[in-house]
């Protein structure tokens, strides 16, 4: 015969909830809070995002997207040529910066893990993280721009698109560095201990696996450059004309909506809203883009 003790068999329900008990009442009360605190770090995203989508959502249409912007003071046009050119540039970056971002990434995790050139590498990185953006458009402009390095070329989009890869590279290499260090060690023991070398144990078990978290890492970068307005006035300065190759000066959401929201001018400032709309949209779009990818290795 079981064993049932006799506190159980006197008070049935003493393994009910009861919320009238202090500690119940303190968890509910704390529970409570920590809901409100997490409301309050939600809140900025939302009012942001609603009222960016109050003030250019409804302006959002196909002349919008494919249209040049008009002169000042005139009403019509769109921003087409910024939304391409910020492709263009971000593209351009991301060529650059995703290849060295996550190269470095694995030589930190996998090769030279607490050397004291690894050491460097990660000291750097983080101070780098925290560098003005400001500072990383004066350093390209005085490395390429003012030298007319491309081809006699001053402001471009190629400079423009190497300096958002140096803000760029910091958050690949943090990311990519600290998702390989998530990966079980076992699971490279078992791949080595099959006769796999270290190239193939690398490119065929510890990326794919921490896959997830380097997309995270290369989108919050590609989210980052494409925000990014002082690189770009410094480097790809503007043009109100469609991109005319990537060794001349091109237009870009971002230094459209600072040009366009200074100006005194009604219309200007309206497609300034529109292209605040469309630029948070593809940002959205892009961290969607990189969870369905994600999701789509794992299958």
């Amino acid at each position: 015969m079981a064993f049932v003790p006799s506190a159980v068999v006197s008070h049935p329900t003493s393994l009910r909830f009861q919320a009238s008990l202090p500690r119940n009442r303190w968890n509910a009360l704390l529970t409570a809070v920590a809901a409100v605190f997490s409301a309050i770090a939600v809140l900025p995203l939302v009012l942001v995002l609603g009222y960016v989508l109050f003030k250019g959502g409804s302006l959002i249409s196909a002349t919008l997207l494919t249209e040049l912007p008009p002169p000042p003071g005139l009403e019509g046009g769109g921003i087409g040529n910024a939304i391409l050119g910020t492709i263009v540039v971000t593209l351009v970056a991301s060529l650059i910066a995703i290849p060295v971002g996550v190269g470095g990434g694995v030589y930190l995790a996998e090769y030279s893990r607490s050397g004291w050139f690894a050491q460097f590498v990660r000291f750097g990185t983080n101070v780098l993280s925290g560098v003005p953006s400001i500072i990383c458009g004066v350093f390209i402009y005085g490395l390429i721009v003012s030298t007319r390095l491309f081809f006699g070329q001053s402001y471009s989009a190629m400079a423009g698109g190497v300096a958002l890869s140096v803000l760029m590279l910091p958050t690949v290499i943090k990311t990519t560095d600290e998702a390989l260090k998530l990966v079980p060690q076992e699971l490279r023991l078992g791949a080595m201990g099959l006769g796999a070398s270290q190239f193939v144990t690398i490119t065929r078990i510890t990326l794919p696996t921490a896959f997830t978290p380097i997309a995270t890492g290369v989108v919050l970068g590609i989210a980052r450059a494409a925000g990014e307005t002082a690189p770009l006035i410094f480097t790809a300065l503007f043009s109100p004309f469609w991109p005319e190759g990537l060794f001349n000066p091109i237009a870009t959401m971002s230094v459209l909506i600072f040009n366009f929201a200074i100006m005194p001018y009604e219309a200007q400032n309206a497609l300034a809203w529109a292209a605040s709309f469309v630029l948070v949209l593809m940002i959205l779009l892009a961290n969607l883009f990189a969870r369905w990818v994600a999701r789509f290795t794992r299958v």
